[in-house]
């Protein structure tokens, strides 16, 4: 009888456990965001507005270490500089010119500055002008290989970290950024540039990345060129690059080979398994 009663009783636990179960699968919950269903079980908030809510974040830790970097660039400021002096163009020090820009192929129209502010930003402005060169003595600071509104927008984005860019403009000041030493303004540039790549301009602006030490347009340039080989290799620009650059196609060629050594890699080692 004993035997019995117990028996009966965990018949009765495993048919109100399998009910609870049940009743777990069949409450569902809406999603604060998207208003959709989702299991109970789910972590608070159905699958999609969990990855999107992830990606989110990531991109405003980006943004803020973009502010970070921004407000370093524009903190960099000489207190004695501003001791009664107020920013303006009445009070700058020195000009920048584009030589080779003026209207009959002379030097452009001036673009006036502060020699504060260009040796706080620039390390190599910074030697010109704290050092007896002829920039420091004459007050002007001739630039060559630049067009007058790239140079305008270089010294503008010296006072604001900010800049208009589109792709021709981004490639000038990435080349002045570097010339000059200014890293702000290079990452920026950068950024920009490989946002605009493509399959089709990723051949030229690998050969211009690699002219001016840019790393991570580099690098995107050349992940584009490895997965469109095939459709590249037909092209009269990438025939023109191979006469032009024959050392970088070497490089393309060992990364590719590389690429599909790491490809094949995990197909050997199953194989052998």
């Amino acid at each position: 009888m004993q035997r019995r009663c117990a028996r009966l009783d965990h018949l009765e636990v495993e048919t109100e456990s399998s009910e609870t179960d049940s009743e777990t699968e069949s409450v569902r919950m809406r999603c604060i965001s998207c208003k959709e269903e989702y299991g109970s079980r789910d972590a608070g908030t159905c699958n999609v507005c969990y990855e999107e809510a992830s990606e989110t974040e990531e991109e405003l830790k980006r943004e803020i270490e973009d502010l970070k970097a921004k407000v370093a660039f524009l903190s960099v400021w000489s207190p004695a500089f501003f001791s009664g002096r107020p920013h303006g163009s009445g009070f700058t020090d020195v000009v920048l010119v584009a030589v080779e820009d003026g209207p009959d192929g002379g030097p452009s129209m001036p673009v006036s500055a502060h020699r504060n502010i260009l040796a706080n930003r620039s390390p190599v402005f910074k030697a010109m002008l704290e050092n007896e060169m002829e920039e420091s003595r004459s007050g002007t600071i001739k630039i060559s290989d630049v067009s007058y509104d790239a140079l305008q927008a270089f010294v503008n984005y010296l006072y604001s970290a900010e800049a208009s860019l589109d792709e021709q403009m981004a490639c000038e000041l990435l080349v002045l950024a570097e010339k000059y030493q200014v890293k702000h303004l290079k990452a920026y540039c950068e950024k920009f540039l490989v946002s605009k790549l493509n399959w089709d301009n990723s051949i030229i602006n690998y050969a211009f990345a690699h002219q001016h030490n840019a790393k991570l347009l580099l690098e995107a340039a050349l992940s584009l060129i490895l997965d469109n080989m095939d459709k590249l290799r037909k092209r009269q620009e990438y025939s023109e690059f191979v006469e032009k650059h024959p050392l970088l196609v070497v490089e393309i060629y060992e990364a590719c080979l590389a690429k599909q050594e790491n490809t094949a890699a995990p197909k050997d080692t199953s194989a052998k398994s």
